[in-house]
This record gives C-alpha cells, structure tokens and sequence, in this order.
C-alpha cells in the first residue's frame, strides 16, 4: 500500500512521534511512507528511516491557503500513487480531504484531540474511518460530531519498545528525587496545578527536583512567563529546571524518578504515560479522558481529581515514601504496555483499518417510486450483489415509505432505508437532514436508478466518490459517471441496466422477484376458501383500473364486463384486483351481470398478498400498471394491454405473455388523461380471450 500522512509540522510532539513510528513499520513492511507537513526537526528522522516527505504550508489556517495546498497535494497523490490519504490534524485535513475528493482516494482521520464543535473540527468526521485514541474520544465524535459508531475505529497511541529500555524504580539511584512532567507548556496541560501541587510535596521531600519539559507556542509566551513567576513565589526555583522542548525523551525518563500528567481538560490519550510506563517511571496522572483508559488507579499508576493539588501533591508523596508500592505500579503497568501499546500493535492495527478501507465498499440505490418502477428495480438488485459479493460489498436502497414492504425481505439488500417526502422528509430542512443521514452513513458509490431531480441533488450530498446515473435535463450534471439517455427504446430493465455499464458490469438477468411471506400465502389461501374456490379451479385475475394519475391506461367498462360474462360462461372465476377506490367497478359488474361469481379483492391486499392471489391466478390481465409487474415477478402468465405508453419501453420481463397494443396515428402519446380513449376502446373482449385461449393452452399441466 501507498500512505499519505499529512500533518501540521513534524517537531517534537505525540501526533508526530506517532507519524514517524507509523511510517517506520511502513517502510520495513515493504509499503510506500509519505508525509507531507510544513517542515521540523523530525523530518531528518523520517527520512532516514526511508520515509519520503514533502514541505508544504498545510499548518496555515487561512481557507486561502488551504485552498491552494489542494493542487499540490493532488500532485503528490498522483505522483506517488496514493491509496490512503491519512490526516492526523484538522487544518491539514481539509486540504488533504479536497485533494482525495479530487483524486478519488479513500481519506481516513485520526483524532488525536477533544475537539470543540467548531467548523474546522467537522472534517475529522468525515474519514471512511475514523480512528480514535480512546473510548472517551469515541464518544465525543459519535455525540457531537455524528459519527456514526460503525465507522469508528479504535486505537491507542502506541510506545516504540527499541527507544525505551525499562528500569525498575528499585535500580534508579538519584541523589535527588526527580518529578517531572512533559508537554507543551499551555494552560490546559494544568502546570501551574502542578506546581502548586509540587511546594507542597517539597515541605515534606526535601530532596524533590522538578523538571518541567517542554515549550510554550509564540501565543502562550504570556502563560510561560506566569509559570515562571509562580516557581519564585512559591519558593521552588532553586529546585526547578525549564528544559524546554526535548527530542531525547527516552533519556529524560531514565532520569525521572515519578512522571505527573495534570492535564485539566478531556485528554485525547497521554502518550507520555505510555512512555514513562515502557521506562519503568511509575505516573500520577489526572482522571480526565483517555487517561482513564491507560490507568487502572492503585494498580498501573495513580489517578487525581484534575486542577486538585493536594491530591496530587499527596499522590507523589505516597509513591516517594512507598518503595514497594512505586515498583508494583511500575512493573504492571510495563506488563500492560507489551500487552495493550506496542507500536507494532498499532502498526498491525492501522494496517487493518487501511485494508478494510481499501477492500469493503459501501453501495447505495435510489428508487423512490413508484410501485410497478420498484418491482422492476428487483432485477438490478439481484445482478447488483452477483457483481458486488458479500462481505467485501455491502449493499443499501433507498425507497419510498410507500413502497417499502415490496423490498423489505429481498436478500440482496444489506440494508434498507426509507424516505417519505409526503410527511417527514417534506421541505428544505427535513430533506437536509436525510441528506446528513446518507452522508453520515460514508458510502462509497451511489447508483441512481430514479434518475430525477430530488435524487440526483441526494446522490451528490451523500459526497459519495463514484455516483452512476442518467445524464439527462434532470440535473445530470450531479453525478460524475454518467451515461446519455439518447431516447432509445429501451425495456424498462435494460434501461436500467445501461448504467452498470460504466462500472464494467455485464447485464444481469431481467427476471423480476418478489418475496412474500408464508403468512401473506395463507391469508390468501383463507381468502379464497371464503368465497368458495377450489383448488383445481381456473381463475383468471383483472387489474380493475390504473393509478389516478392515468386514467388514459383504463380498459372500457363495457369491456371489462363483455369479458367478464363471457369467463362466466366457461366456469372460470374472476378476481378483480384494485384499490379501495374501485369497489364501485365491481359492484356494477354485479348489477350489470347478476349471474358472476366475481371475487373482490380491490384494496383487501397488501402488496405482498396480492403477489400471492396474482400467483395463484392461471392468467393476468392489466393495463401498463403495477400489478402487471408483480404477475411478472409472480412468473404468472399475462395479457398487457398498452395504449398511451410504449410497451417496447414498459413491459416487463415475462416468458409468457400477450401484449395488445393498437398502432394508432396517435399512440404512443403518454397523455394521462384522454377524452376519446381510442387506443384502449380498440381492444377488444374477444381479442383479449383470444390471449386467455393461448396462455391457458401453453401452460396447461404446468400451473397447479
């Protein structure tokens, strides 16, 4: 693999040790290191260790100056081939995060802070993975950031084993007691608690020498001169040395009798805690953050209130008056140190992230609506998961509220979400949060299928790196693999399958699917045996009407009932299927022919349930409407009767079925509604039982 870290500056500090120590393991691993940073002392580190770096401004906070670090950083991912692009701080991270938005490479964060909710913080959320240093960071990016906890990736700060040689309290032989405490000198690193905690412990361990190491950032001279002061007034400068900012901490440890971290804020982690422990320096450490996750009080170190001297000062003295107790703490938390924070645990651990990254990919579908569009959706589904297998790929869709229960048991779906933009997603704000949602859920590729407006703008807020759809007037313009929709005719499922085409995907087979449930069969089976059906019976099923919105699609009345009575009269039973709103069809039916044993299922059923009455139905007749793809789905033999529409664009895929459609001057015209209806009126009972004639022939001792 190929890493890019970017981070601010590569000077002494945890974030940077831990770059370094990464990129070490990288490069004797065989994988290609590169950093990118604004420069420091380390870089000489990093380079001898065969690691490539490349200096430039990423450490600058203007959004000018990010913005113009982008091209470059584009130039070195393509340059040295990046796979990952890995950011460790916030600044950069935005910079880092346009170049792989650019280049199409998997970004990955680690947090190595409590960050404030601020608008530069957000970024270190939206990593494919996003690494934490402790559960206490974990928590902090899934409440306030909107992380979602399956994204989330632990992993500790590690200690490099080959810098740290491990000493025993019992074998340090100082002439002075030497307490020290490491980071950068900045009012939440609580130095001036800790001093205050120090005059105390002074009073009772005359001996005790204070070894303050780090510096203060050029905004924080003010707190360094303050620390400064207090160390006179509180009577200690004789007995304690500034050091300053200090590359050798292996060193300074064997030379630390107790290591204190008085941090006052949440601490992401404490790597120096892990160092010291690696040495054999026992800690004494305030209880905030990830510390908590390092110290198991009274056993691997001691745990203090935060900003509470006297705590602290009695913490340090206990370990000072208690040989035994200084040398148990530091001998288990050395046994957890080889257990829990080696860096080649770490290294193992990134290195699985950054594969799991590479390797898992995420697929969204959109198809809102509608009924029969979503039926015809099952093909590309199923030919969706025979080209992107579990476990490497999962696979989600996102469907209308409405339409749901026609995929909510498809096995090829992972995951299923749901809009419903007539109530909770209606309007600006409620459709921003499901675009958040989507986002949120960092998929990899989004395949539009409903090829609208409203779903191309959410293709494109999900921010996935690939979005496949039809390049049409409906702002096409969103999705960046995008195929013409030249007009030609094609079948609905064909139609759909062109767009695989981009990605290298063969059509699938067109066969549609639907998965009720035993409970659905038997609620259609105790339906049927109400209204007096045999099981040997032949029944015929007829689509009363289509949607409101189409009226144009409706087969004449009079015909309807021509056909009716003529079934009638061979003994074969009638289903009319249909919404509630169509009731009143059927009971004309009644009074205009007396003599029919029609059944009436219009609006009994659900979706799932009609699929089972349509199955148990020896032939189907519809108008180019929903139920006509569920006899499809149901492998039940139908007669489609178009009219306004093109059957050569509408009719879904079947092995046996009759379509009757009237070549007119004026079809196909896709009007909804008609006066004249000539298409429809030209289709008569007598062709239609022709249809009836020729499928029931066909299937005769196949269909129960």
């Amino acid at each position: 693999m190929n890493i890019l870290q970017v981070l601010p500056e590569l000077r002494v500090g945890g974030v940077e040790r831990g770059t370094v120590d990464l990129a070490k393991y990288l490069v004797k691993m065989g994988h290609k290191a590169v950093v990118v940073s604004a420069g420091g002392e380390m870089v000489k580190d990093l380079e001898a260790l065969g690691a490539i770096h490349y200096q430039l401004p990423v450490h600058k906070k203007s959004i000018i100056d990010m913005l113009k670090v982008v091209p470059r950083l584009e130039e070195i991912i393509k340059k040295e081939n990046i796979d990952i692009v890995h950011a460790r701080s916030r600044i950069p991270a935005w910079s880092a995060f346009l170049a792989s938005r650019r280049t199409q490479r998997v970004f990955i964060t680690t947090c190595h802070g409590y960050y404030t909710k601020h608008l530069f913080s957000y970024v270190m959320g939206w990593g494919k993975k996003v690494i934490v240093l402790s559960n206490v960071i974990a928590r902090h990016m899934i409440e306030d950031f909107g992380v979602p906890h399956e994204r989330i990736r632990l992993i500790p700060r590690s200690v490099d084993s080959e810098r740290f040689s491990f000493v025993p309290p019992s074998k340090r032989k100082h002439r002075e007691y030497n307490i020290g405490i490491i980071g950068r000198l900045t009012p939440i690193k609580g130095h001036l608690y800790f001093l205050k905690a120090m005059a105390r412990a002074a009073r009772i361990m005359p001996k005790l020498k204070i070894w303050i190491v780090g510096d203060a950032p050029a905004s924080k001279e003010a707190y360094k001169e303050q620390m400064r002061v207090l160390t006179r007034r509180l009577g200690l400068w004789h007995c304690t040395e500034f050091l300053g900012a200090q590359k050798d901490i292996p060193e300074i440890m064997q030379h630390l009798d107790v290591l204190v971290l008085a941090t006052t804020t949440q601490e992401a982690f404490g790597r120096v805690i892990v160092e010291a422990q690696a040495a054999g320096v026992p800690v004494v450490a305030t209880s905030v953050g990830g510390v908590v996750d390092i110290i198991d009080d009274g056993k691997t170190g001691l745990l203090v209130p935060p900003a509470d001297p006297q705590a602290m000062a009695d913490a340090v003295v206990r370990i000072g008056k208690d040989p035994a107790l200084a040398n148990a703490l530091a001998e288990q938390a050395y046994a957890r140190v080889k257990e829990r924070y080696g860096v080649e645990l770490m290294v193992e651990r990134t290195l699985a992230v950054y594969r799991e990254a590479l390797e898992q990919t995420k697929i969204l579908a959109i198809k809102f609506s509608s009924l029969g569009d979503i039926i015809l959706s099952t093909a590309a589904v199923r030919a969706l998961r025979q080209r992107f297998p579990r476990p490497r790929y999962s696979l989600s869709f996102l469907v209308g509220a409405d339409f749901k229960d026609i995929l909510l048991r498809n096995p090829h779906i992972d995951e299923l979400l749901v809009c419903d933009f007539k109530n909770k997603d209606k309007g600006v704000n409620a459709f921003t949060r499901l675009a958040s949602l989507l986002r949120r859920k960092h998929f990899d590729m989004v395949i539009d299928l409903q090829n609208n407006r409203r779903s191309h703008l959410l293709a494109a807020l999900t921010m996935a790196l690939k979005r496949y759809g039809y390049n049409n007037k409906k702002w096409g313009f969103l999705l960046n693999y995008s195929v013409k929709d030249d007009g030609a005719a094609l079948g609905p499922v064909e139609h759909q399958f062109r767009i695989f085409k981009q990605f290298g995907m063969d059509a699938g087979a067109a066969a549609l699917e639907l998965f009720p449930t035993a409970e659905d069969q038997k609620c259609v089976d105790d339906f049927l045996a109400s209204h007096w059906l045999s099981a040997h019976q032949v029944v015929v099923g007829i689509n009363a009407s289509a949607s409101k919105r189409w009226s144009s699609k409706v087969w004449p009345r009079e015909h309807l009932i021509r056909l009716c009575e003529e079934l009638g009269r061979r003994d074969i039973r009638v289903v009319i299927t249909g919404t509630a709103d169509d009731r009143f069809l059927v009971e004309q039916l009644r009074v205009t022919a007396p003599g029919l044993k029609l059944i009436d299922s219009c609006g009994k059923l659900t979706i799932n349930q009609l699929a089972c009455l349509i199955k148990r139905c020896q032939v189907y007749i519809s108008g180019d409407s929903a139920p006509l793809h569920v006899a499809a789905a149901m492998g039940t033999p139908f007669i489609a009767l178009f009219g306004p529409t093109d059957p050569r664009r509408h009719l879904p895929p079947a092995l046996q079925c009759v379509v009757i459609h009237k070549q007119l001057g004026c079809t196909p015209c896709y009007k909804s509604k008609c006066a004249r209806l000539k298409c429809m009126k030209a289709i008569t009972a007598e062709e239609v039982l022709r249809g009836i004639d020729s499928l029931l022939s066909l299937s005769q001792g196949k269909r129960p």
